[in-house]
């Protein structure tokens, strides 16, 4: 679930800019298409903005906020007919119709989070690893690895791995993960959970098993022998 921002002059609902935007989980903050906003709002993980109207102010917004470094990536929303304005010099990293479906606008939002945070990786090597204790958790790569050995994960378990250690001591319900790891249009039980943090442990061994606690009735939590997990992460 994603931070998302929309610069809008047609403030209200999310549905009169990009309907399936709120149809979505994804936190949707609305505010006016102006460069002072950003001045004091909360952290953000993609900024939309509504360019369907008023291209040129649209674009001059966007190449503002690129040479300032908005530090996030930024799509425009735009109609089939303003497709041919926009063009590299926008300086976006996405475009997406007003009129796209959920499964189009949360695939667009996953990518564009994704490649900015292989960008931040190339910017910094270290920055988009997570280390806790012997374990080290490489998002650039999809890569985990416990005393220098690479983990067999799978992709749901990496993300599960890689999600509790992002949130040390933080307990999750099965229910937050489900949600998290598995999305929302995830039909499987809870039991899911449980069935992952299973083979998880198996593989990180006796030793190292205990790193994903079980809180009896609750869920599951992340700790490494009481120590905070060192997170570099930028994204």
């Amino acid at each position: 679930m994603a931070k998302v921002l929309l610069l809008t002059n047609t403030l209200g609902a999310s549905a009169e800019v990009l309907p399936a935007l709120g149809l979505l989980q994804h936190q949707v903050r609305i505010l006016p298409a102006e460069a002072s906003v950003l001045i004091d709002v909360p952290e953000f993980d993609v900024l939309f903005i509504d360019a369907r109207r008023e291209l040129p102010a649209a674009k001059s917004l966007t190449k503002l906020l690129t040479t300032t470094g908005v530090g996030c990536p930024i799509v425009a929303i735009t109609t089939e007919g303003g497709l041919a304005a926009i063009n590299a010099d926008w300086g976006i990293d996405d475009v997406i119709l007003d009129t796209a479906g959920p499964a189009e606008v949360d695939t667009r939002i996953r990518v564009v989070l994704g490649k900015h945070a292989i960008e931040l990786v190339a910017s910094d090597p270290h920055g988009g690893e997570i280390r806790a204790g012997e374990i080290s958790i490489d998002e650039a790569t999809y890569t985990a690895r416990l005393r220098g050995d690479a983990l067999d994960l799978t992709f749901k378990e990496f993300e599960l791995l890689k999600y509790l250690a992002q949130h040390p001591g933080r307990v999750f319900t099965r229910a937050q993960l489900l949600q998290e790891i598995w999305g929302y249009d995830y039909f499987g039980g809870t039991r899911t959970v449980d069935v992952h943090v299973r083979r998880l442990r198996s593989k990180l061994g006796p030793e190292f098993e205990a790193i994903i606690g079980t809180v009896r009735n609750v869920g599951y939590r992340f700790t490494v022998a009481g120590k905070e997990v060192n997170s570099q992460e930028h994204a």
